[in-house]
């Protein structure tokens, strides 16, 4: 990961994700960390005057450069002497715009924050995150308000096992572990044996072989939960294993489409103890 891209609005989540984005730049040999803010013109209705109104696109530019510049302000005294901080922003929608953004900056790796507040606080920007999530291909790490970077040492991949041949991105998986040099841990969570297990061992019995193939190179650790509850059996895991890192694959159907609901995709994100990567088949 030799560019990673840190959107930002400026507020202390932001400058906590910025913050661990630097030192995770220090153990990977990050070269460049780009800050990026997305602005957009604000509408304001005048209810007096029939007529909806813009404030100026151009004042807007240099007011969120100049946001930006103080940011990295900010951030320069903790940045690594092999990384270098640059900056970014357009007028763009933040969820829509992110991949463009990347290879504009030739970044290959996002790092976000998250705020979590009430009821529909977390409503709204969980359902943002559930957008960004969908719509950005490039692999994305969201770093939970209260979450500090201690090294990333073990990694944990959440998988149902089921077509593992091609929905998990094994050469992206191989090149985070070995860039992280970290400890991987397979978790599946094993849903409750349907028909189709019963009738077909030999076919259930080959997805978990594919697996196991496909990651022997990297020696991982598998291990098993029976918890039906998503969020939970992986924060429990996360805690029993001292995790520093969730990796998930968001799939169209199956497992990971229930896991990524704006129900669960919200609980994982803003109460998961450690940060989540999330990376595409």
């Amino acid at each position: 990961m030799k560019n990673i891209l840190v959107p930002t609005d400026f507020s202390a989540t932001a400058l906590n994700a910025a913050h661990y984005a630097l030192q995770l730049a220090k153990q990977l040999g990050t070269a460049r960390l780009v800050l990026y803010h997305a602005y957009q013109a604000p509408m304001v209705i005048d209810p007096m005057v029939p007529v909806v109104q813009f404030v100026n696109e151009d004042q807007l530019k240099r007011d969120s450069q100049e946001a930006l510049e103080k940011f990295k302000l900010i951030l320069l005294a903790f940045c690594p002497k092999t990384c270098v901080i640059e900056t970014y922003c357009e007028y763009a929608l933040l969820n829509m715009g992110l991949d463009e953004a990347c290879a504009k900056t030739n970044s290959d790796l996002i790092i976000m924050g998250i705020t979590g507040g009430g009821i529909l606080e977390e409503k709204l920007v969980g359902s943002n995150t559930l957008s960004v999530a969908k719509h950005t291909k490039v692999p994305l790490i969201i770093v939970p308000a209260n979450s500090k970077y201690t090294g990333v040492n073990r990694i944990m991949l959440a998988s149902d096992f089921d077509k593992a041949d091609t929905t998990i991105p094994v050469e992206l998986l191989k090149k985070i572990i070995t860039e992280t040099n970290a400890k991987l841990i397979v978790f599946n969570i094993e849903e409750e044996t349907d028909e189709y297990a019963v009738k077909y061992p030999a076919n259930v019995m080959g997805e978990s072989y594919a697996i196991y193939t496909l990651l022997q190179d990297l020696n991982p650790e598998y291990k098993f939960s029976t918890n039906t509850n998503y969020t939970e059996a992986i924060n429990q895991f996360v805690l029993e294993y001292q995790v520093d890192m969730v990796i998930t694959i968001p799939k169209k159907h199956g497992f990971f489409e229930r896991l990524f609901s704006p129900s669960h995709t919200k609980m994982l994100a803003f109460h998961s103890h450690v940060p989540v990567m999330i990376i595409h088949e």
